[in-house]
């Protein structure tokens, strides 16, 4: 991996968190990070940052938050593992600590300057602007960066309808900027802010619970065909002490309480969005198995396996991701597997649902010894790997 990052006479050491598990074709920066570092030293470098914040936001692995760290900016991230690189490469570099905070905190009032990396999904940036309505004046300098196939037309209709005027730069290293000044008048406007969405979830027993969703969630407006594949093939009992990973809106840990209302259930999720959502659909669907839940915002299970007296987990349940921010990659479902491995209990069992056409009943053999399938069909297959 490409750790060094030079710009404008400065050389940062910079990783993609978690190092040792990432390609070494990646690196933590891209070139809407350098278009907007450019914008910022050579345009933008008398702006106030003492009484006025600097806010940065969707900063991928910290670039940003690095380079302008001696400003003291306020960085704002629904990642958990953006907030992992991030320490991580200050500490690095031995620059000063940063404030840092999610996206559903309030945020200050009259930033000079906002710079923000358009996010993978667009219902955070929107949810991101429905936030900077309520604290940006016409005063406010915002700049947004992106790779060129991301700056959309409604994405520039939504920075339009939402803050003010809004025009781009030219491309550049396959990026661009994106200028939005403050209009007053649309600050003023009535807008209605649809988050979180909220919509009935039917268990495959019958119970309907309401799911609510903030923006960043994944598969935010309906149930993925993954997940609902895995719901009706579930099955717990009041005994289990069991993790939803990468829960999302916690939709497999609503049926786990339901089918069990005396187990236990932790939600892991790396979005802080996620976690918030999970957390509100156990207390508005069941409020009484509250205290039997804990939310835990985390690397796959990193923070669980760093607790010193970690209880037994009977099983986890994952539907695995993907892709880590624009970056399609196998590595967090490598690392899920290891981690729930390290976790479970002797006898307990990971219970994955997957595509047919990854190759994970192999690398679940080998680590896990003992697989069995409990379902498939023609695009989903759920495995059960048992620890021996």
């Amino acid at each position: 991996m490409t750790t060094k990052f030079t710009s404008f006479d400065r050389e940062l050491t910079l990783i993609r968190y978690p190092a040792q598990h990432q390609h070494k074709s990646l690196q933590a920066w891209d070139s809407a990070d350098e278009l907007l570092i450019e914008q910022v030293i050579t345009e933008l470098s008398d702006l106030p940052s003492d009484h006025q914040r600097w806010l940065i936001f969707n900063d991928d692995f910290g670039t940003l938050g690095c380079m302008f760290a001696d400003r003291q900016p306020l960085w704002i991230s629904d990642s958990k593992i953006a907030w992992l690189s991030f320490a991580e490469n200050l500490a690095a570099n031995a620059l000063p600590d940063v404030a840092m905070q999610d996206c559903l905190a309030p945020l200050p009032p009259s930033p000079a300057l906002v710079l923000i990396k358009i996010p993978r999904t667009l219902a955070l940036l929107e949810s991101q602007l429905l936030a900077l309505r309520k604290v940006v004046s016409p005063d406010t300098v915002i700049v947004a960066g992106a790779k060129v196939k991301t700056v959309t037309r409604s994405v520039l209709a939504m920075f339009e309808r939402l803050i003010g005027p809004t025009r781009t730069s030219l491309a550049r290293k396959k990026s661009r900027l994106i200028f939005c000044q403050p209009d007053q008048q649309t600050l003023n406007s009535q807008v209605k802010d649809p988050f979180p969405t909220t919509w009935p979830c039917h268990l495959p027993n019958g119970h309907t619970v309401k799911v609510a969703n903030h923006a960043n969630v994944f598969s935010r407006q309906s149930l993925d065909i993954g997940a609902r594949f895995l719901l009706e093939h579930m099955q717990v009992s009041d005994h289990d002490n069991l993790v939803d990973l990468g829960c999302g809106n916690g939709v497999l840990g609503l049926n786990a309480l339901n089918l069990a209302p005396s187990c236990k259930v932790t939600f892991v999720d790396e979005s802080y969005m996620a976690i918030a959502s999970a957390r509100q659909n156990v207390a508005d669907n069941f409020p009484g198995q509250l205290e039997q839940c804990q939310f835990v915002a985390s690397n796959c299970l990193e923070s669980l396996l760093c607790q010193p007296a970690r209880p037994v987990f009977t099983k986890v349940f994952c539907n695995p991701p993907f892709h880590q921010q624009n970056t399609i990659t196998d590595h967090i479902a490598w690392q899920m597997f290891h981690d729930a491995f390290e976790l479970l209990g002797k006898g307990g069992h990971l219970i994955v649902v997957a595509n047919r056409h990854l190759d994970y009943y192999h690398t679940l053999k080998r680590l896990f010894g003992g697989v069995t399938t409990l379902a498939s069909q023609n695009k989903f297959v759920i495995f059960s790997a048992a620890k021996r």
